[in-house]
C-alpha cells in the first residue's frame, strides 16, 4: 500500500470526524492522518482523508467548492442550531408561506457575511468554540464572509405547526449550513434550525470517489496518489531534474503560465507546489528530496 496519499470517505451519522481519523490509522497502520472539513457527528457524506504526505496538501486539494443536501425546520430554535440541542424556542410556523421561505433564502446567495454556531470547530481563544459553551459560557461569534453559489429548494413539507424545507447548497469554504437553518428562521420570525446534512462534493472529490466506514475498517481499499490528486486539483508543470533540485532547496523558478497553485511534478512524483510572486514561481510546499 502506497505510504503517501489521500482516501474520500462517506462518513456515516453518529460518529465524529476525529473517529474516522482514528479508524483510519489503524487500517494503514500510520499514525500521520488528518482530514480536512469537519462534519458533525449528525453530518454524512465526503471527508477527505489525508495521510502521510497527502496531509501536507490537505488545505490546498479542498479549498474549493462544496455541495450539501439539507433539510431546514422552520418553528423551532436549538441551542446547537441542530436537531442535536435543546430547543429553546418554539414558535407556530403554518402562515409562513413557500414562496417566503423561498425569498429569504434566494437573499443568502452571493458573498455574505454570515455568524457561526457558537458550537462550532472555530476557535476562539485559541480553544473551539463547542467547548466553551460546554463550559458554560454565554457568546455569539462574530461574522465572516463566506461565498453561497447556489440554494436549490426541493421539496416543502408541513408537519404540524413546523415546516421542513430540503435544499441543496453549493457554496466556498468555512460556510455553515446550520446558520443558514436559524438564519431563514430568524429572518421569517419562527425559529430554525438543521436536522439533515449530506456533503456531497469536496472540490473535485464527490460521493462516486467515497468508500464506506466498513470498507475502510476491512482495510480493502485504494488509496488516492498524490500526483493523481494534484492533476485534479491544481495545473501542472512538468519539472526537470535540474529544476527539482532548485526546488529541493526552496529556490523559485521562472514564473509559472497560470496564476494559480500549480502542481511542479517528476513524471508521477510532485515535487512542490508553486505560486507566482513577483515575477518568479515560488515554492509553497516542498516535497523533493534535496539531491
Amino acid at each position: 500500500m502506497i505510504t503517501d496519499g489521500f482516501l474520500v470517505v462517506d462518513k456515516a451519522a453518529g460518529i465524529t470526524s476525529h473517529d474516522v481519523v482514528a479508524i483510519a490509522r489503524r487500517a494503514l497502520g500510520t499514525k500521520k492522518v488528518g482530514h480536512a472539513g469537519t462534519l458533525d457527528p449528525m453530518a454524512t457524506g465526503v471527508l477527505v482523508l489525508g495521510f502521510g504526505n497527502g496531509t501536507r496538501l490537505l488545505q490546498y486539494i479542498t479549498d474549493g467548492e462544496k455541495s450539501y443536501e439539507a433539510t431546514l425546520v422552520l418553528g423551532a430554535s436549538t441551542v446547537t442550531d441542530d436537531a442535536e440541542g435543546e430547543i429553546v424556542k418554539e414558535v407556530d410556523a403554518t402562515t409562513v408561506g413557500d414562496d417566503a421561505i423561498r425569498i429569504e433564502l434566494s437573499k443568502m446567495v452571493g458573498t455574505i457575511q454570515q455568524r457561526p454556531s457558537s458550537v462550532s470547530a472555530v476557535k476562539v481563544g485559541g480553544e473551539r468554540a463547542y467547548a466553551r459553551v460546554r463550559a458554560g459560557e454565554e457568546f455569539e461569534l462574530p461574522t465572516r464572509e463566506v461565498k453561497i453559489s447556489a440554494i436549490t429548494v426541493g421539496e416543502i413539507r408541513r408537519m404540524g405547526t413546523r415546516i421542513e424545507v430540503d435544499v441543496t447548497v453549493n457554496c466556498g469554504p468555512g460556510t455553515f449550513i446550520r446558520a443558514i437553518a436559524r438564519d431563514c428562521g430568524d429572518r421569517l420570525e419562527v425559529g430554525g434550525h438543521l436536522n439533515h446534512l449530506r456533503r456531497t462534493v469536496v472540490a473535485p472529490f464527490d460521493l462516486g470517489k467515497a468508500i464506506s466506514i466498513d470498507t475502510l475498517k476491512s482495510g480493502d481499499f485504494t488509496p488516492l496518489t498524490i500526483s493523481h490528486v494534484s492533476g485534479l486539483t491544481f495545473p501542472i508543470r512538468e519539472v526537470t531534474l535540474d529544476e527539482q533540485v532548485e526546488l529541493s532547496f526552496g529556490r523559485p523558478l521562472s514564473r509559472n503560465s497560470t496564476d494559480e497553485i500549480t502542481a511542479a511534478l517528476s513524471g508521477e512524483s510532485l515535487v512542490a507546489l508553486l505560486s507566482n510572486t513577483e515575477g518568479q514561481a515560488r515554492p509553497i510546499a516542498v516535497f523533493a528530496q534535496r539531491q
